[in-house]
C-alpha cells in the first residue's frame, strides 16, 4: 500500500511522553531515560522542528506560522518531570505541555498498578507549581483518569469541569487544554471538555495533526525508550501507518460498550 504524507508544513506532529526514567515490565514504553529523551528533542530540534506545548502550537497554526512546529506533551504529571524532564526542555529549548491527573496529586498513579516503588509517584501541588513557573503549560487530564465516554453527564461536568477549577485556582493561570485519561473521547466527551472552558484537547491517534481538523481530538505519535534519535525523526517524518489509528476508530464503539458494561459490573477496563 502507498501512503501520501503531505508536506511537514501541512501537518503538525504531536508527542505523548509519560514517565522520564527506566522502567521494566508492561509499563516500559511509558516511560522514557532522560539521556535517551535528550537525544531524541535535540534530533528533532536538529531537523528544523521548533518545540512548543500544545496551546502554543495550535495558536501558531492559526496565526499562519509557517515554521515546523511540533508539540511536546507529558501525560499524568509523574514527578520525574520535574527533576529530569524539565532540565532537558530547558537545555535544547524547548516548550511542552503537562497534562495533570488532578485528584492523584502527590499520590500514586493507581490506574497503573505499582509497578516499582518509583514509578507512577506524581508530582504534589508545590511541585506542579514549580513546573508552571519553569514555563511549562499545565494543562487538564481529568479528576480521577477514568476513561471518560463511559460517565454519566453528571460524572463528566465534575471530571472535567472540578479538575481545571482546581488547577487555576491553585496555580493561578489559565488551563486551556485537556487531555483525555486513556484517550477515550467521543462528542459528548469533546462537548464536555468545552463545556467546562477549554479550547483545545488531544487524544493519542497515533498520527499527524492536520490544521483545519477539530481542535479537540489533536492526535498524538508516541515516543518509546527502543527510539533513537534519528528513529523519533523518521517517525514524526512519516507520520506512522495509518492501519493502526484506522482500525482503532473502528473498533471503538464496540470497545466502549464492553467498557460500559463492565463498569457497571464494578470492574474499569482500559
Amino acid at each position: 500500500m502507498t501512503v501520501t504524507v503531505p508536506p511537514a508544513w501541512e501537518t503538525m506532529p504531536a508527542l505523548m511522553y509519560h514517565s522520564v526514567s527506566a522502567v521494566a515490565g508492561p509499563m516500559r514504553d511509558l516511560a522514557v531515560p532522560r539521556k535517551r529523551l535528550a537525544e531524541q528533542l535535540s534530533a528533532l530540534t536538529a531537523a528544523g522542528y521548533r518545540l512548543v506545548g500544545l496551546t502554543e502550537a495550535l495558536d501558531l497554526l492559526e496565526q499562519g506560522c509557517t515554521d515546523k512546529l511540533l508539540a511536546v506533551t507529558f501525560d499524568d504529571g509523574y514527578r520525574d518531570f520535574l527533576t529530569e524532564a524539565v532540565p532537558v526542555l530547558a537545555e535544547v529549548g524547548a516548550g511542552a505541555t503537562l497534562y495533570a491527573s488532578v485528584g492523584h496529586l502527590g499520590a500514586y498513579a493507581d490506574w497503573l498498578g505499582r509497578w516499582s516503588p518509583d514509578f507512577g509517584k506524581l508530582l504534589t501541588w508545590d511541585e506542579l507549581a514549580e513546573v508552571a513557573e519553569a514555563g511549562i503549560e499545565i494543562g487538564n487530564h481529568s479528576l480521577i483518569h477514568h476513561p471518560l465516554d463511559v460517565l454519566s453527564a453528571a460524572e463528566l461536568r465534575e471530571e472535567t469541569t472540578r479538575s481545571k477549577d482546581e488547577l487555576e485556582q491553585r496555580l493561578g493561570r489559565r488551563v486551556r487544554s485537556f487531555a483525555y485519561p486513556h484517550g477515550y473521547n467521543g462528542a459528548k466527551v469533546r462537548a464536555a471538555v468545552l463545556a467546562a472552558g477549554h479550547d483545545n484537547a488531544t487524544e493519542v491517534g497515533r498520527r499527524l495533526h492536520t490544521p483545519g481538523e477539530r481542535r479537540f481530538a489533536v492526535p498524538r505519535l508516541q515516543p518509546t525508550p527502543d527510539m533513537t534519535g534519528a528513529d523519533l525523526v523518521a517517525l514524526v517524518a512519516g507520520g506512522g501507518s495509518p492501519l493502526v489509528p484506522r482500525l482503532k476508530q473502528l473498533a471503538q464503539p464496540g470497545w466502549r460498550v464492553v467498557r460500559r458494561i463492565a463498569r457497571a459490573a464494578g470492574r474499569n477496563l482500559t
